[in-house]
Parts: structure tokens; sequence; C-alpha cells
């Protein structure tokens, strides 16, 4: 027979085993995706709410009560198809990604839900040489254009080409990330790029001036991006789910605040774009224009032009039933939470305001 002390001995061994196995059930390491990155891979990205919530350590602030679970972040040159791939190979819970390769992401069977907007109404801008004799969009019939393809420029471009009479195989579409589309413009090797902010800064340095811009035009025009998760995520972690999301949140009252204008630019800047390029990109406009966290009508139903757009395009095989996609409880516990019910304006279908 066993003494006493073996019997001790065993049971502390025992609730030992337990103990470690609780700790590592309780351990969870959450990898959160974002289809950019800063100038010369700088882990750090600027323009939207979540690229405060990353910057200013929203999130991990969030989940300084749960010590077993740590945050991971992951920028990508390739963009939303990069993301696609690592939600596709299991290496990403969560992202930010636009609105073209979500889509070409739930076309393609990936299991996502889409958890609160961010980056909306983002412009496009079209820049060329300064030598240039390109003045308009109608202008760019035959030129070599830099265009990256499979990110939520591409269908922003082809709607205002459309708009134009164009289509893309009326010019001669070279396909670029934003890096090497800068330093094709400078060489001279396309006559015209499409981009974001950074296309401030060439023009600041010289390099190149932007003939057009979608800020101003049809609200169809812009881009549109949001928080996902991969639904198995969700689904086994509900709870982590909601700090995250009410991390975003806090993330965007804060960028929504003008007293924070200046600040919110110069923090954006530790991407490697300077604030002035963020404070010409959002002149005109008000912060909380850009930087609403809600999944209202206009956002639900821009998906949904997306979809059908991006068919008739060419750039979607097949159909994409959006049902079940968006998942707005997160968000709306959130804002419930916080007081913040009336703090963004939500819009119609066709961007009306629906009040306050």
């Amino acid at each position: 027979m066993w003494s006493i002390a073996n019997r001790l001995a065993a049971a502390a061994a025992l609730l030992a085993c337990l103990l470690a196995g609780t700790a590592r059930a309780e351990d969870l390491t959450v990898r959160i995706g974002y289809a950019s990155i800063g100038a010369g891979n700088r882990p750090f990205v600027g323009g939207t709410l979540a690229a405060t919530a990353h910057a200013a350590h929203y999130v991990e602030d969030e989940l300084k009560s749960d010590p077993g679970v740590k945050i991971e972040w992951f920028f990508f040159a390739g963009a939303g198809p990069a993301v696609n791939e690592a939600f596709a190979n299991n290496q990403l819970d969560i992202a930010l990604q636009g609105d073209l390769p979500s889509v070409i992401g739930r076309a393609n069977g990936l299991r996502t839900k889409i958890l609160l907007a961010s980056g909306v109404n983002t412009p496009i801008y079209l820049a060329v040489p300064p030598d240039s004799d390109i003045k308009t969009v109608a202008d760019l019939k035959g030129r070599r254009v830099a265009l990256y393809r499979g990110t939520n420029l591409q269908l922003a471009f082809d709607k205002v080409l459309a708009s134009k009479g164009l289509a893309e195989r009326d010019l001669k579409i070279v396909n670029m990330d934003a890096a090497t589309a800068d330093a094709a413009l400078a060489s001279h090797d396309v006559d015209a790029a499409v981009g974001a902010n950074e296309l401030f800064e060439l023009q600041k340095n010289g390099i190149a001036k932007i003939v057009y811009s979608t800020k101003g035009d049809d609200p169809a025009f812009g881009r549109n991006s949001a928080l996902i998760a991969a639904a198995s995520f969700e689904e086994a972690h509900p709870e982590i789910v909601q700090k995250i999301v009410t991390a975003f949140v806090r993330a965007a009252l804060w960028s929504s605040d003008e007293a924070n204008r200046d600040a919110l630019f110069e923090l954006w800047a530790k991407s490697g774009y300077p604030a002035d390029s963020f404070r010409a990109d959002f002149e005109g406009q008000p912060l909380k224009f850009r930087n609403s966290p809600l999944i209202d009508p206009f956002i639900v139903h821009q998906y949904e032009v997306q979809t059908q757009q991006a068919r008739a395009y060419k750039l979607l095989r097949k159909d994409v039933d959006l049902t079940g996609w968006f998942e707005p409880k997160y968000a709306e516990t959130a804002l419930r939470q916080l007081g913040l019910e009336h703090r963004w304006t939500a819009r119609d279908a066709n961007g009306h305001d629906l009040g306050s």
C-alpha cells in the first residue's frame, strides 16, 4: 500500500498536470493580418481606424485582463490577395481587408465574417509625371497605367473608367504594387498610376502630379474595407472577438475626434508616409466620415454592388451569396456598452443619412 506521503505526492502531481492543462487551454495567440504594409516594409500602416488600433495598442490594452491571450500582427505587401491566401492556409484569425479581395475570398469558399467597417469612403487618386499631357481619366486610352490588380483599387478604378465609357481593355494595364508603381511613375516607365495617399508625397517632391480623385465624385467610386474574422475563430472564441471589436470601436472614437486630427496623422506617419500625405488625403472631410465602424445599410449595399460589378467586369467567375456574411452584433454591443450609439450616423443603401 502507498504511504500517506506517496498519496499526497501523487495527488499534487495530478493537480499540477490538471492546472498545466488548463493553462494551455486558456493560452491563445490571435493572429491579426493587415492587407497593407508601410513604406520600406515597415510593420505600420495608416489611414484607417484599424491602423490606429494597431499603432496605439488598443487591442492589447483591451485584453490586459486576459494574460493568456497574445496578439500577433502581420502586414502583407501582397495586400488583399495575400490575406486570402493566409486565411486559406489557416494562418490568420482576423484581418483588415478591402471589399474586392474579401468578395473574391468568399467566392473561392473562404468562411469569414465581417465584424465592423474600417477604412470606409476611401478615395483613389490618379497620378501622372509632371510633364504629362494626361489631364483627365478619358486621356488614359491606350496609355500604360500601373494598377494593383486584385485589390479594392482595381474595382474602384474600373467604376471610374466605366463612367467615362472606358474599360481596362482600352488601357495598357501594368500590375504593380504601390512601391513599384511609384518608382515606375518616377522613371516614366508608366504613363499614369492609380493609388492612394502615398501619391501625395510624389507630388510634393515634384515627381508626379495628381490629376484626378474620386473624392467629391460619385460616392460609389470610393473604396471600403472591413475587419473580418475566420468563421471558425469567431465561433470558437466569441468573448475574445467581442473584446477585439470593442478595442477597434475605441480606436474609431479617438480617430473620429477632430481634436486629435494632427495627432492622428502623426501616429499614422509611423507607416513611413508623412503626416502631410494623410492631411492632404483627409482634407475637406470630417474624420468620422472615414473612420466610422458602422456596418450600416450603405456598407452592406456597397458590398452587394461590388459583388455584382466584380462579376460584370469578369473579376469573378460565379455569383456570390452574401447571406450571413455580415455579423454586426459585436460592433453593436460595443457601441451600446460604450454609450456611442449616436456617435456615427448610419446611412441608407443610397448613402443618405438615417439620422443621428
